[in-house]
């Protein structure tokens, strides 16, 4: 019985992450295409749905413990997708922010033409539907792989901020829009980072070991 609930409970949070996934791919094309429809559709449709989910994997996280009281990779299973369901709805958030600062942008001359960004945008959602897959099929290699792209996007937001800050300085009549393309990449690098954090997860459950602070270690050391 317990199998046949962590089926259902992997079903669920996959269907999670995939409307999250929709949601940032739909932010970036809302972005370079202007499309103000589609910006409001994440606000006003994915995002109330993001919230559903995330309450009521809690309640089935919650009620497959006290009821089962599972041990070991359950156990696992079961908290990891606790953790992910809260990382989702942090991205969500982050997408919602892309949103914000989409639509501001959407009204206005472009500041330059947007390369970099979208190229962060790819390479962030490629690590999320990575994430899901090695969650889907406890692939550690391929969380692997996801947290070895994370130093990718963090190199590619520090050539965004210093192209802006260059553009900024030569005209200031840039500087609000700058801001608000900083904003987004700001928020791409935290998805990036949140999806690294699922993949940790997943290396957790299938190998049973805790990689964070040796990450950590070697970005420290960089």
């Amino acid at each position: 019985m317990l199998d046949e609930k962590l089926i259902e409970l992997k079903k669920e949070i996959v269907e999670y992450a995939t409307l999250v996934e929709k949601m940032v791919k739909k932010s970036l094309e809302g972005l370079l295409l202007k499309d103000r429809q589609a910006l409001l559709e994440v606000m006003q449709k994915d995002e109330p749905r993001v919230n559903a989910y995330e309450i009521d994997i809690d309640e089935l996280c919650t009620n497959l413990i006290a009821q089962y009281q599972p041990r070991a990779k359950n156990l696992r299973i079961i908290l990891m997708v606790l953790k992910m369901s809260n990382d989702l709805e942090r991205m969500g958030d982050h997408a919602v922010n892309i949103v914000e600062s989409a639509l501001f942008l959407s009204e206005r001359p472009d500041v330059k033409p947007l390369v970099d960004i979208p190229k962060m945008g790819e390479l962030v959602t490629k690590m999320l539907s990575d994430g899901i897959n090695s969650f889907v099929n406890e692939d550690a290699e391929l969380a692997k792989s996801v947290c070895k792209s994370d130093n990718l996007v963090d190199d590619l937001k520090d050539k965004v901020f210093l192209e802006l800050s260059r553009i900024m300085g030569q005209d200031p009549s840039t500087i609000e829009r700058s801001l608000h393309l900083l904003r987004i990449s700001g928020n791409l690098e935290r998805i990036a980072d949140l999806s690294t954090n699922l993949c940790e997860d997943v290396m957790f459950v299938v190998e049973g070991r805790v990689i964070k602070h040796h990450r950590e270690e070697q970005e420290n050391a960089r």
